[in-house]
């Protein structure tokens, strides 16, 4: 029995949902990039990222390449590139919309230590 769409997207949405994925989605926008720039770029241990990068892989929406001894990730399609910059387009336009739509911040009480 085939997974119902709404199914399918969620799992999709999870797989974006971890912040250096999603940091890797948009340095790979500018084209393919090897490995050693994306560590340089994002900063954190090789073992973490590559973890990340093998989720991307599994998913379909990244492809690594070798060229010689350097791993080159490419996004597999404009979509993701779509689907990147329409996010920042949403969140962009939820940080300006009305603060009224915002709960109130109330001021945390101060605990005796």
């Amino acid at each position: 029995m085939p997974v119902p769409l709404y199914q399918a997207k969620a799992e999709f949405f999870r797989m974006l949902g971890h912040p250096v994925r999603v940091r890797v989605l948009e340095l790979l926008q500018s084209g393919p990039m090897p490995v050693r720039e994306l560590l340089a770029r994002i900063e954190i241990e090789p073992a973490a990222l590559s973890q990340q990068l093998a989720v991307l892989r599994r998913s379909g929406i990244v492809t690594a390449a070798r060229e010689g001894s350097t791993v080159v990730y490419t996004l597999t399609g404009g979509d993701v590139t779509q689907l990147m910059q329409a996010a920042r387009r949403i969140l962009t336009e939820i940080a300006s919309g009305p603060q009224s739509c915002l709960p109130p911040v109330l001021p945390q009480p101060v605990l005796p230590q």
